[in-house]
């Protein structure tokens, strides 16, 4: 760890987004990992993908939280093995049955505690608002929004940020910086159904295939289709 680094929350999903934000963050401070499992149905990939970044990162600091209330809560077919995960539709005007309700704020809460307790004045994320999904809470409204409550709910004395570096981007572009800043995106897991070879049709497979096409680089893991 260097000490002249100041320190950050990243929050890890085990996907490619936040793997290439790891590797981003990792250029200018010391890392704290974050990753929550909240009963999706890749949660065992999306793990081991967590620790094997941050051993690829060699980060040190990490802290694993279980909040399978939002499985109990249901309404996303994310953590409700009853509902079917569809096929990629990336041009559906509305909310797709993936989104799990307002679960990036859980995400940022514990983000947000854990920052302040450890002396963290970043938090990155992943949330990709231009070439994505369209869940509600990937939006620089959003963050804006959250960004504001995360001033009026800490102590005084605390000044912590949430970071969007990717907000913006286009997945092609997301796979050219993660490749250019030596991300291990091999090690990354995207799909929602499949916990060995992914899927290759639901949203995120989609996403993550049409980035690396319109990066003109393969895509190392592997796919049933």
């Amino acid at each position: 760890m260097d000490e002249k680094r100041d320190l950050a929350v990243v929050l890890i999903s085990g996907g490619m987004d936040s793997c290439t934000v790891a590797a981003i963050v990792n250029r200018d401070y010391n890392m704290a990992f974050l990753h929550v499992k909240y009963g999706q149905r890749t949660e065992a990939k999306e793990s081991k993908a967590f620790f094997d970044i941050a051993e690829f990162y060699k980060v040190e600091r990490k802290f694993v939280v279980d909040i399978s209330y939002l499985k109990a809560i249901g309404g996303s077919c994310l953590t409700d093995i009853e509902k079917e995960i569809p096929d990629a539709k990336l041009n559906g005007k509305d909310v797709p049955i993936t989104y799990v309700p307002f679960r990036n704020t859980h995400l940022l809460a514990i983000a947000v505690s854990w920052a302040e307790v450890i002396g963290a004045g970043r938090i990155f994320i992943g949330a990709v608002e231009e070439d994505s999904s369209g869940y509600p809470d990937c939006r620089q409204i959003f963050f804006d929004a959250f960004n504001n409550l995360v001033k009026m709910g800490t102590r005084p004395q605390t000044f912590i940020t949430v970071e969007t570096p990717l907000i913006g981007m286009k997945k092609g572009e997301i796979v050219k910086k993660g490749i250019e800043l030596g991300a291990p995106l091999h090690l990354t897991w995207s799909c929602y159904k499949e916990n060995e070879y992914a899927c290759g049709i639901c949203d995120s497979c989609v996403l993550r295939l049409k980035g690396f096409k319109e990066a003109g680089i393969k895509d190392e893991i592997q796919y049933l289709t």
